[in-house]
């Protein structure tokens, strides 16, 4: 799709803009508003705002009515219950569109989900309860449920408070640092200067938190830096059981290797 003409190119659509739509077109889905209708405005501003948090900047056309409504007819092409009887809907859109589709289409329960959480993290972002500003980090795939998601389980994961209260019953229960998937332990094996140093991973989807609710020691696991590093490599987040798993399966496949130093 291409979106109207203006003396600045408009930033693609992000993962989130697009989940926002689909909730839209779902709930709709046989028969979408129209392109001067109330919930078309109402989408229209709240993607203006969602694009503030994330630092995009645009043009005078950037997610107004008519782009929105446009990407609706988008979904459209994916959507068999419309195309059964030859219709196509917009065919000229993005990669994403199909992957949100996938992912969604079928869902509307997730999908009303991640679409509310979205709307929720924006107000609290303009009321300076999270922080969703920053550049994205190369090593972290962004989460299925979009940017949002992402920068703000990042922004949780990084709270020095939480991630040292967690630290801190690690040591009462364990009298170490180690890491929750491998094992690996910093001080075991570079001595003092590796004492205290682990990183924290929060294990409760970011898009399950109510208003308000903070984030629990409970809702966290010690991870070393490759760890955290695999289980945030792919678009839909790896589990803590599912890398233990792998692990024990790579050492049944290879015979036992130690990763952390010998006792």
């Amino acid at each position: 799709m291409v979106e109207e003409k203006s003396n600045k190119r408009n930033a693609i659509w992000a993962r989130d803009q697009l989940i926002l739509a689909l909730d839209l077109y779902i709930r709709n889905r046989r028969s979408l508003p129209s392109k001067h209708s109330s919930a078309i405005s109402e989408l229209s501003a709240i993607l203006n705002r969602l694009g503030a948090a994330l630092g995009q900047r645009g043009g005078a056309t950037y997610r107004n009515a008519n782009g929105v409504y446009m990407k609706l007819m988008n979904f459209r092409r994916f959507d068999a219950e419309y195309t059964s009887d030859g219709k196509t809907g917009l065919t000229r859109g993005n990669q994403d569109e199909a992957r949100v589709w996938r992912q969604f289409a079928d869902k509307p329960a997730y999908l009303a989900e991640v679409a509310r959480f979205i709307r929720q993290a924006i107000t609290e972002y303009e009321t300076g309860v999270v922080s969703m500003t920053g550049p994205d980090e190369q090593a972290i795939e962004e989460a299925e449920e979009g940017k949002v998601a992402t920068r703000i389980h990042r922004y949780r994961e990084r709270d020095r408070r939480i991630v040292s209260q967690a630290k801190t019953r690690a040591l009462k229960q364990h009298g170490r640092l180690f890491c929750a998937a491998c094992g690996f332990d910093f001080q075991k094996l570079y001595g003092e200067i590796g004492s205290g140093l682990i990183e924290v991973h929060h294990t409760k989807p970011v898009h399950k938190l109510e208003p308000g609710e903070k984030t629990k020691v409970a809702d966290l696991v010690l991870l070393c830096s490759n760890c955290h590093r695999v289980i945030h490599s792919r678009r839909e987040w790896i589990t803590l059981e599912q890398i233990i798993a792998a692990i024990e399966s790579a050492k049944a496949r290879q015979g036992h290797f130690s990763l952390t130093p010998a006792s």
